[in-house]
């Protein structure tokens, strides 16, 4: 197939090129570089089946030839990234899923939308299901990321049913592994890189909220599965193994053998307003339709992860 990949310098964005190459399909990566890194995708240059295209997706798409998939992971899904960039987050969210379901329509490709666990906002069901509306403060600071997902949702199946569009949606819970980045404001990051450099691993409130943790082979495996079958709803793509923040502080200090402490704040600004006390999905919809679940032990992830961020604090 010939591929489309928006956010392909990103975190899942590149290994998702990287697996689709190795399955010998030809990929476009297309990405502006504000959050993404081309040092994610450099070893992909000169890949006669790769291309890189340098753009912002909230602008006009043009794909010469022929396009089979489009896989719209484009966003600013890191804290940092989306209350330093509001209005730009709304935006990719919106415009950049108008212009690329147009494309796809085009094109008569299918399509993927990598939406989020965050459509789900502060759950009230727990674990959540793909039937879960969600819990979502529109006119927090967080809205800005949870709201610009649903409606990207909203779009995807408006285009489904008005236009035939043959689309899917992943909702990607927490996803771990190489190419993070260090300073995205991510529990994984923070946690590894302030282990490995001796500082204490700063835990917000006492730690009683949970997260479960997908590592990125295993997310990608997923979407992949996804994309190529015939499930239009959307589905949830995460790691069912539940665990509180200072339990997962725990198991970084572990893996990395640091002898940092743990310290809690009580952060002032916007990072927690909002933030989901839990937070766990319901893969049964995963398994019976993809066949798929995490294979990944959380330890051996975390190894994969953290000799990456060794090898990164080396260098500089």
């Amino acid at each position: 197939m010939r591929i489309l990949i928006t956010g392909g310098a990103g975190f899942i964005g590149s290994h998702l090129c990287d697996r689709l190459l190795g399955d010998g399909h030809e990929v476009i990566a297309m990405d502006n570089l504000s959050t993404g890194n081309i040092d994610n995708i450099a070893h992909l240059a000169g890949h006669e089946r790769f291309h890189f295209v340098k753009l912002d997706v909230t602008n006009y798409i043009y794909v010469e030839g022929k396009l089979d998939a489009v896989l719209h992971l484009a966003s600013l899904p890191s804290p940092v990234d989306y209350l330093n960039y509001p209005i730009q987050t709304l935006k990719v969210g919106a415009l950049g899923t108008h212009k690329t379901l147009g494309l796809a329509l085009a094109k008569k490709a299918r399509y993927l939308l990598a939406s989020t666990s965050e459509v789900y906002g502060d759950p009230q069901v727990h674990p959540q299901t793909e039937e879960y509306w969600g819990n979502v403060n529109p006119v927090g600071p967080r809205g800005v990321y949870d709201e610009s997902k649903r409606f990207a949702e909203a779009l995807v199946m408006a285009y489904h049913r008005y236009h035939g569009v043959d689309t899917r949606i992943a909702r990607i819970f927490n996803t771990y592994g190489p190419r993070m980045r260090a300073d995205d404001g991510r529990v994984v990051p923070n946690f590894i890189c302030q282990a490995l450099r001796g500082d204490p691993l700063t835990v917000y409130d006492d730690g009683s909220r949970t997260r479960s943790f997908c590592y990125i082979s295993d997310l990608v495996e997923g979407l992949i599965r996804l994309l190529l079958s015939d499930e239009t709803h959307p589905v949830n793509l995460g790691n069912p193994q539940e665990m509180t923040i200072l339990a997962f502080a725990h198991e970084v200090l572990k893996v990395t053998a640091s002898q940092s402490e743990i310290t809690f704040i009580q952060p002032t600004d916007a990072r927690t307003q909002d933030d989901p006390h839990v937070r766990c999905p319901d893969i049964t919809r995963a398994r019976q339709v993809l066949n798929w679940e995490p294979a990944v032990s959380l330890d051996e992830g975390l190894r994969r992860t953290a000799d990456f961020f060794r090898h990164r604090l080396e260098r500089t």
